[in-house]
């Protein structure tokens, strides 16, 4: 039987969307580790390997217990987040929280009755353990997370805003099932194809959404948790943030467009702010905001503003000028896009 979520009325309108930057620190971990496979996230994977070759983390209390060679890890270390953006501190705090009776009822679900030496450890004085493993993960995150984490915050309020529209639109129906292929709603219950865990029935504590950028392609429910139930998914863009400022246009795009705007437009695959364009294709921001102006201006890129920020994206019909086999492409008499002004030098 796969693994099914009963939702009451009152479970739904406590449903809500989350971001979480330690959830990130740890799938980067357990990516590191190969626990998906080693070609998952590849570009990050390098450049952090080559990070830890030069100068190694102290992870001796945090590894043992993210990979663990199981099927599953102690979940009281990734606490479901607590608004809409918490921060690492934040959920490190959380985390701190968990009480020595549910640290000891973890650490037993998943190792069994004998405990592994760091386990053991933590068993005997939780308090103490952790405080040294959120000082772990805090490093890891300053490390391997906190230099991409413009980008990968990008990647993730994009999809945030993506999944509001759609449950704004057709409501939990959709937004369930779109979170992915596996995920199916159906009755007031939410279905999980492929995962044989025993079914709980409720979500413990509400049911919180929160999108991953590094980590499986798989959808992750949490359902032994000291804080609420969490779905991780996939977020949308994450197959192209580390390659989108690599990818060359394609020629008819950069016949239409211009080499720079047709490069912006490759990489707003991924969302981006300006200053984020900036620094990964080396050119000012102001050029970067004249061609960003054109674009959307043609409907080619759209903006989502955040607070202060606004982060670009490339539209659909970005996306079919892009593609080799658009109709753009395949029709001669398409002619370059509307632009006021001579094309700024990048």
């Amino acid at each position: 039987m796969p693994l099914t979520l009963d939702l009451s009325t009152g479970d739904l309108a406590g449903t809500r969307l989350a971001v979480s930057p330690l959830s990130e620190t740890v799938s980067g971990l357990q990516t590191l580790a190969g626990c998906w496979g080693r070609a998952r996230h590849e570009h990050w994977t390098r450049w952090a390997a080559a990070e830890l070759a030069a100068r190694p983390l102290d992870l001796r209390l945090t590894w043992p217990l993210l990979v663990t060679g199981r099927a599953s890890w102690p979940q009281f270390l990734l606490p479901a987040p607590a608004r809409a953006a918490s921060t690492i501190d934040e959920a490190l705090a959380a985390m701190c929280r968990t009480t020595p009776g549910e640290v000891r009822r973890s650490l037993h679900g998943v190792f069994g009755d004998r405990l592994p030496g760091p386990a053991q450890a933590l068993a005997d004085d939780p308090a103490a353990g952790l405080r040294a493993i959120a000082a772990e993960l805090r490093q890891a995150h300053d490390r391997l997370i906190a230099p991409h984490w413009g980008r990968l915050r990008a990647v993730l309020d994009a999809d945030i805003a993506y999944r509001a529209k759609q449950w704004a639109d057709g409501g939990a129906g959709r937004l369930f099932t779109d979170l992915h292929a596996r995920l199916n709603w159906h009755d007031g219950r939410l279905v999980l194809d492929g995962d044989n865990r025993p079914s709980p029935g409720r979500p413990v504590g509400g049911l919180v959404l929160s999108p991953v950028v590094l980590g499986p392609p798989w959808v992750m429910i949490k359902l032994h948790t000291t804080t609420q139930t969490t779905i991780r998914y996939p977020a949308r863009g994450s197959g192209a943030l580390w390659t989108a400022d690599e990818r060359r246009p394609a020629g008819h795009a950069v016949r239409l467009l211009g080499r720079r705007r047709a490069e912006l437009l490759e990489a707003l695959r991924s969302p981006a702010t300006t200053t984020d364009l900036a620094e990964a294709l080396h050119v000012s921001p102001s050029a970067v905001s004249q061609h960003l102006r054109v674009l959307r201006d043609n409907g080619l890129v759209t903006g989502q503003r955040s607070g202060r920020t606004v982060r670009y994206r490339t539209t659909e019909q970005g996306i079919h000028l892009l593609s080799p086999g658009s109709p753009t492409h395949q029709h001669p008499e398409a002619r370059p896009v509307s632009d006021p002004t001579t094309e700024a030098q990048m």
